[in-house]
């Protein structure tokens, strides 16, 4: 009798695997869906000839120009001076920022004093306060990262700020029925509590430093960087290094996006337990 019914399972999984597998492969074909529409798409448009070609190379020849200038040509060191300058601007937003949210986000009272402040400047555009910083710093890569800099750190004592703020009561509630001083509270609860709207925050943060970052390297002196060779080959009419160097800005938007969300998963793992 038993052996009937572990030959039965057998075959039923058996007959499962297939529609598992297929299933699978599904699930990992499935985020390319997109990016192959979108190639289409382009490669339709190009050659409908509603767009000029000088205008609108086609998908394939830009792709290659990016692969090549990514290979080691002006390309790569335009993509590593942006990812330099967005890099320190995060950092500094960061180093500050998530401190002072947290603080201001356990005293709900200094938070409020403080809120019109942090979302006025946070509804600013930072690219409207680069007249203001030009006249700080100059023409310098200096301007760029504190400029980028400003952008981000509004982010992120936002984000921090209200993680502590809408921590969960229940944990507080215990910890302090258990004894816990309100050191060890804000230790142990608040902080951890704010991680994953902390985390929120840093990714937010990161992509507003590179968009930041490309936008002052094309209006404020630069001669290196993305926002420089998007600029620059706009206007000598190099239009596939224009659409490399664009796609280039986005691949590196996307992969920053996808380290902080792995290091979430690392860091921030209990959460939603």
């Amino acid at each position: 009798m038993e052996s009937t019914d572990s030959g039965r399972r057998r075959k039923a999984a058996r007959r499962a695997w297939p529609r598992l597998r297929a299933g699978q492969v599904k699930h990992a074909l499935l985020p390319l869906l997109g990016p192959v529409l979108l190639l289409l798409a382009w490669e339709l448009l190009a050659r409908s000839g509603w767009i000029k070609p000088i205008l609108l190379p086609g998908p394939w020849p830009t792709l290659q120009t990016l692969a090549a200038g990514l290979a080691g040509g002006a390309l790569m060191t335009d993509t590593l001076m942006t990812l330099m300058r967005t890099l320190q601007a995060f950092v500094i937003a960061a180093v500050l920022g998530l401190p002072l949210g947290v603080l201001l986000g356990s005293n709900v009272n200094a938070y409020r004093s403080v809120e019109f402040v942090i979302d006025f400047f946070r509804s600013t555009p930072a690219s409207a306060m680069i007249p203001l910083f030009l006249l700080i710093f100059g023409v310098s890569d200096i301007n760029k990262v504190a400029i980028a800099a400003f952008g981000a750190l509004l982010i992120v004592i936002f984000n921090a700020a209200y993680g502590v703020m809408n921590a969960r009561k229940q944990r507080i509630m215990a910890a302090r029925v258990m004894g816990a001083s309100r050191w060890r509270v804000f230790r142990d609860v608040l902080i951890w509590e704010s991680l994953p709207q902390s985390f929120v925050g840093l990714r937010t943060a990161v992509s507003m430093a590179l968009v930041v970052v490309v936008v002052a390297e094309m209006f404020i002196g630069s001669n290196n960087g993305l926002g420089y060779a998007v600029l620059n080959a706009q206007q000598v009419l190099n239009v596939r290094l224009m659409y490399a160097a664009i796609l280039a800005t986005g691949v590196l938007g996307y992969l920053l996006n996808i380290v902080f969300l792995l290091i979430e998963r690392l860091i921030v793992h209990w959460n939603g337990r």
